[in-house]
Formats: structure tokens, C-alpha cells, sequence
């Protein structure tokens, strides 16, 4: 399969740049989280709030788990580097691309994190999360983007240019 997978923190840019690099590809684009909204008829948000973060990441893996495309860009929730199927599955179908920032750019650009749907344990900090992320994603990652600096355009260059190569 001829696909590119963006993983990422969330608020590095996965959705917004993903729109960008499929038009600039000539791609479909398919926002993971949209899947996920789109099939349990609700937000991110409050699926977390009345199903329980453990049940959000179990619907994650699966959703994740049976994309099946062609010639797109998906833009995956932050938290997907949690479900093994999933990536394994996103691995086999496309080149998964990490969007690089800082803590302190991520903190800068999410506000009120519960609210997003982010996939945090109670009591655990942004910082925390943040730290116990960012060896996952450079696990799955072919490519590392760093993003850090960038305006939307030139990371969508620099995506372009990395998996077109």
C-alpha cells in the first residue's frame, strides 16, 4: 500500500498538515479520530468521559486496525502508538511519519486537553505524558519530521520531500 501515517503529540499538526500533504500528494486524507467519532456517534471527549480511557484506547487500536486504504494520508490520533495491531496494521499499509515539536510548543498549542479528547490518565501531567510518548513514536516513526520552527508549509515540504524520496 502506498500510504503515509502521521503520528504525533497532540496539536503538532497531524490533521492540518495532513489535509495540506494529501492535496499537495493528490491523496485522499483520512483523519483517524474522525473514524473514530464517525462510528461511536460521539466526540473523542466523551467517549473518554462515559466509556473510560482503557475502552477509548481498545476502540482506537480497532479503528486504527481496519483502515484500509490507498493512496491517502491519515492523520492518526495522539495515542495511537498505544495499540500494537494498529501499528503493526499502519506500518504494513503505509510509511508512518513522526511530527516532531517540544514539549514546550505542544503545551503552547493544546489548551484545555480534556476537552480535545486527549488520552491522559488521571493525575498524569502533559510534561508526563509528553515523556512517555515521545520513545513510541521514534520507535514506529521511517521518518522523524522536525516541526519545531516550521510554518505549516514548510513541514508539509519537508513531509513531501521525505516520503517522496
Amino acid at each position: 500500500m502506498n500510504n503515509v501515517v502521521l503520528i504525533g503529540m497532540p496539536g503538532c499538526g497531524k490533521s492540518t498538515l495532513g489535509v495540506l500533504l494529501a492535496k499537495t500528494l493528490g491523496y485522499g486524507f483520512i483523519d483517524s479520530d474522525l473514524v473514530i467519532q464517525t462510528e461511536q456517534k460521539m466526540l473523542l471527549a466523551d467517549i473518554i468521559e462515559k466509556k473510560g480511557l482503557e475502552e477509548f484506547n481498545r476502540i482506537e487500536n480497532r479503528a486504527n486496525a481496519g483502515i484500509w486504504a490507498d493512496r491517502c494520508v491519515i492523520a492518526t490520533g495522539g495515542s495511537v502508538i498505544y495499540g500494537e495491531e494498529a501499528m503493526a496494521h499502519l506500518q504494513e499499509i503505509g510509511k508512518i511519519v513522526y511530527l516532531k515539536l517540544s514539549y514546550a510548543t505542544v503545551e503552547k498549542r493544546l489548551g484545555d486537553i480534556k476537552q480535545r479528547g486527549v488520552s491522559i490518565k488521571d493525575g498524569e501531567t502533559l510534561k508526563q505524558l509528553y515523556d512517555e510518548r515521545i520513545p513510541l513514536y521514534e520507535k514506529y516513526a521511517d521518518v522523524v519530521v522536525d516541526c519545531e520552527g516550521q510554518t505549516i508549509e514548510e513541514s508539509v515540504r519537508r513531509v513531501f520531500e521525505e516520503v517522496s524520496a
